[in-house]
């Protein structure tokens, strides 16, 4: 990870494990669609003040509007609502974690398939490895995942996070960064209320302390916090910088979930877990 400071780089590490912890805290405390509402409206009000001290009014075209948009319903709402539902069902952070740890080398395929883009051999390679660490992690036993439906929701909170992702190279570099965060949070928070309401009622809220400092926590720390430190990573270290550590996330929110959560993994699910780290760094390691 050559050219990647060592400190942002811990501290985003630190920070993007965090909110596999904070989320299953939070669907404990009221329901996922409400949690994750809570979350980018709360996410959008500390951005926007942001956005216009820095960079003054939005100045946007429509069809980058637009851009933005799309991508900020995929990487958010589809990514955060799916994964905090399948959070709800019983799905561990540490398996979530290890799903999304796959994101960059997903995306890679993806625009190898979409967008013509070569694989390399050691993408294929790490993709591999990393996929047969995720499977020997779950096992025969599904029910770390949440279950059969739990684990569909993982896979597609980890399609969401590629697509996504696939969609910032869409946006370009044409709106700025911040203000197309605050849009993406903004934006997802309308379809993402209707579902609250129609799925879930009214909010019931069974541990008022939890549930508000996990949302303020995922709001100001992962959302505001995340988006600072990974902005720093690329200008230091290129595009590639948030990608180069994500094979770590994985092993640091297992460590997290065994203190705060209680979650533990077999020994079995230990050598996957080592595996599929493994795979990821390899895929995900940029040339000198």
């Amino acid at each position: 990870m050559s050219g990647v400071p060592a400190l942002p780089a811990a501290l985003f590490v630190f920070v993007w494990a965090s909110g596999y912890i904070a989320g299953p805290i939070g669907v404990e405390a009221v329901s996922p669609f409400w949690v994750v509402t809570l979350r980018f409206a709360g996410a959008a009000v500390l951005l926007y003040p942001l956005a216009r001290f820095r960079h003054g009014a939005l100045r946007i075209s429509r069809e980058d509007l637009l851009r933005v948009s799309a991508s900020g319903l995929v990487m958010n709402a589809v990514f955060f609502g799916s994964v905090y539902a399948a959070f709800e069902l019983g799905l561990q952070a540490t398996i979530a974690a290890l799903l999304h740890a796959l994101s960059p080398v997903l995306t890679a395929v993806l625009a190898g398939v979409l967008l013509g883009e070569r694989l390399s051999r050691r993408q294929v390679l790490g993709f591999g490895l990393g996929v047969t660490g995720v499977l020997v992690v779950l096992g025969p036993d599904i029910s770390s995942a949440g279950g059969l439906w739990g684990l569909l929701l993982g896979l597609v909170s980890l399609a969401a996070l590629s697509l996504g992702t696939l969609g910032q190279r869409w946006i370009g570099v044409r709106t700025d960064a911040v203000w197309s965060a605050t849009l993406q949070c903004a934006v997802c928070v309308p379809p993402l209320l209707l579902l609250a309401v129609l799925l879930e009622g009214a909010p019931s809220v069974s541990a008022p302390l939890a549930a508000g400092l996990s949302v303020l926590w995922m709001a100001g720390v992962n959302s505001l916090g995340g988006l600072l430190l990974l902005g720093l990573l690329v200008r230091r270290g290129g595009a590639g910088a948030s990608a180069s550590l994500f094979f770590l996330m994985p092993p640091v929110t297992a460590v997290s979930a065994w203190l705060v959560l209680d979650e533990t993994l077999s020994p079995l699910a230990l050598v996957g877990l080592a595996l599929s780290t493994v795979g990821v760094a390899i895929a995900t390691r940029r040339r000198a």
